[in-house]
């Protein structure tokens, strides 16, 4: 038996063998591969990047040619150095770099060396690279912004980075991809999808060709065009008067949620993170930790309300049946709780309803009417838990479930939350500023334009949202799906009254327009920094929030300015502007107009630096400088384009 014992195992080797190819060959699909070849040179042609037009289908984003230098290290060999960096405008530092990153990230695979070619460049490196093996140039679409606005609505594209390539196996090193914005948000529908050739090569590692003739070459299918809800006129106007101020504008349509205008200050031209310049300009954009141009106020920026936050404050209070529309509450200069006194600026013995709190924006009215809802069981644990459902109900303290590619809760407490700091006890006095949108309440501009576009509609709003169409295509059931509120629809008229006598006669009366019937609401808030460990108050921002017309709402408006004072020195303005421009399409209140674009709060935001004294009060004088001649020529530029 031993003497066959040889034989039985090449047989038996031999069968395992012959199974193992069989199943490779007839069953397994995995077995063999294009991409493992080593043989078979693989080619990308990348797709043409869908265009971006806005609501009235204005061209914002197209695409320009632009080409990158490829590398594929295990083929490169020995070559002039010298002449190639020149070609290349780059050092031998940065040469051995790159070609390093490229080894470290594969061998076999092509990588980017340099990207972003000029067509001069192009022009003249394509001639010579029959010289350079391992090298080849690669063509593919590089963004073009028709527009200097919109920044932050808009983004940019930029390198993926390897977090990115072991999520998604569709990248490779060097694939571009949505960074910000739009281009983020919507990257998938944009990019479409690449092409690939396959090209056979021989054993001396030269092309002799297409593989197998090009059967399994593929074609690149170019991204979908998309829409966007932004009206660029608007747009361009609001960034115009947001020039030397700081804060964040949101713009809805009510009747569907889209977003008309989104606006942070201070902003950026789009151009500026596109091609070779892009690594530059993004990291000094980056390292600007003073004014933070890349940071989206309007939807980043977590704020006090103020006092538009008495609106909702008022219509709890209506829901829970506690106080009505009607009734008057005596305003003595303030509002007193235990030993302590909540300052208004009502005159004492004032008696406000409802409307006329509204109007006047009595903190007394709304301090007593926040105590109201809370106790209204004998238990403000539970109450404040009942508050708070209510507030979530207009989509505060969450994200909205918006197609944007950032944003920021705010922050809506509830009986949880404060446990941490009352475990035991806890009476509606001790969150008292909630009341009139301070204390521990923070939202965001676009939460609050989101509430106004509710009120407007009288209990129900539509998820804010930035695409508008998308071609051969359609959009999310969920952006025209209604969103209702826990408050009943007969509960909106006073506090919809309330806001039209704000303008009537109230504190935006001088900010009115003629023809335009607006409800707004003024907000001034506490501004606090910690300055050399020292709790600081600066100047207070400006906040305001508005709808019109008033019995058929096209517009919604929040706008924040920081450190702006108080409610209509800044934010009311703008806002007022802004409605007429979207409404009429022309400018009547000139005098607004002009006001803005020669007050600066550069001073304001420069304060904390040079150690100048902070403007609280309304006396404090405002730096005046001319007219920004440049900002005017970029917004009229962009007007005649658009």
């Amino acid at each position: 038996m031993r003497q066959f014992l040889l034989f039985i195992s090449v047989v038996i080797v031999g069968l395992l063998f012959t199974a193992r190819l069989f199943y490779l060959q007839v069953y397994s699909s995995d077995g063999y591969s294009l991409f493992d070849d080593n043989a078979i040179r693989k080619v990308y042609n990348y797709p043409k990047r869908g265009f971006v037009y806005d609501r009235n289908g204005k061209l914002l984003v197209a695409n320009q040619p632009s080409y990158d230098v490829m590398v594929i290290p295990r083929e490169v060999k020995p070559l002039d150095t010298l002449e190639f960096c020149q070609l290349l405008k780059i050092d031998n530092e940065q040469f051995k770099k790159r070609l390093d990153k490229a080894k470290n990230y594969s061998y076999r695979l092509p990588s980017v060396f340099v990207s972003q070619l000029s067509k001069e460049d192009y022009a003249i490196l394509q001639e010579k690279m029959r010289k350079y093996e391992g090298f080849y140039i690669q063509r593919r679409s590089l963004r073009q912004y028709e527009t200097t606005i919109g920044a932050n609505v808009l983004g940019d594209i930029g390198e993926v980075n390897y977090a990115i390539i072991d999520d998604d196996p569709y990248y490779k090193m060097g694939d571009l991809i949505g960074k910000q914005g739009v281009e983020s948000s919507y990257e998938t529908v944009l990019r479409g999808k690449k092409g690939i050739q396959f090209i056979q090569k021989d054993r001396f590692n030269r092309n002799i060709g297409p593989y197998k003739n090009g059967t399994h070459d593929t074609i690149p299918e170019p991204g979908k065009d998309i829409k966007i809800t932004i009206d660029a006129k608007l747009q361009a106007y609001g960034e115009l008067l947001m020039q030397n101020k700081r804060g964040g504008i949101i713009a809805l349509e009510p009747q569907t949620g889209e977003i008309l205008a989104m606006i942070s200050a201070p902003t950026y031209d789009p151009n500026a993170l596109v091609g070779r310049k892009r690594s530059k300009n993004f990291t000094k954009l980056y390292y600007d930790t003073i004014a933070k141009p890349l940071f989206n106020r309007s939807l980043q920026g977590v704020y006090e309300p103020g006092s538009p936050f008495k609106l909702l404050t008022g219509i709890i209070a209506l829901q829970e049946a506690v106080i009505d529309p009607s009734e008057k509450i005596t305003c003595y200069r303030g509002y007193k709780y235990g030993n302590r006194f909540m300052k208004c600026h009502c005159v004492s013995g004032t008696r406000h309803d409802m409307v006329s709190a509204i109007e006047n924006s009595c903190n007394a009215y709304f301090a007593s009417t926040y105590r109201r809802i809370l106790d209204k069981n004998g238990d403000a644990s539970t109450g404040i838990d009942r508050w708070s459902t209510h507030l979530k109900s207009f989509g505060l303290g969450s994200y909205l479930n918006n197609d944007l590619s950032v944003g920021q809760p705010g922050r809506i407490p509830d009986r949880e939350y404060y446990s941490k700091i009352y475990p035991n006890t806890f009476y509606s006095t001790y969150t008292i500023s909630n009341a009139i949108g301070q204390g521990e309440v923070a939202t965001t501009p676009i939460q609050l334009a989101n509430v106004v576009a509710a009120i407007a509609n009288r209990g129900h709003y539509f998820t804010p949202h930035i695409i508008k169409s998308i071609t051969k295509d359609t959009i999310p059931d969920k952006y025209s799906t209604p969103n209702y509120t826990t408050i009943d629809k007969k509960h909106f008229d006073p506090i919809v009254e309330g806001m039209y006598q704000v303008y009537k006669k109230g504190t935006a009366s001088y900010l009115k327009v003629d023809g335009i019937d607006i409800c707004g609401k003024t907000g001034t808030v506490e501004n606090f920094t910690t300055i050399d460990g020292v709790r600081t108050q600066l100047t207070d921002h400006s906040i305001f929030v508005a709808f019109a017309p008033k019995d058929d709402p096209k517009i919604a408006i929040a706008v924040f300015v920081e450190n702006g004072y108080w409610g209509s020195r800044f934010a009311g303005k703008i806002a007022s502007l802004m409605i007429e421009k979207f409404i009429k399409g022309t400018i009547s209140r000139t005098d607004l107009e002009q006001w803005l674009l020669t007050h600066s709060l550069e001073n304001e935001y420069a304060k904390p630096q040079s150690g100048e004294a902070f403007g609280i009060n309304r006396q404090t004088q405002l730096q005046v400088v001319p007219v920004d001649k440049e900002a005017l020529t970029i917004y009229e530029d962009n007007n005649e384009k658009l």
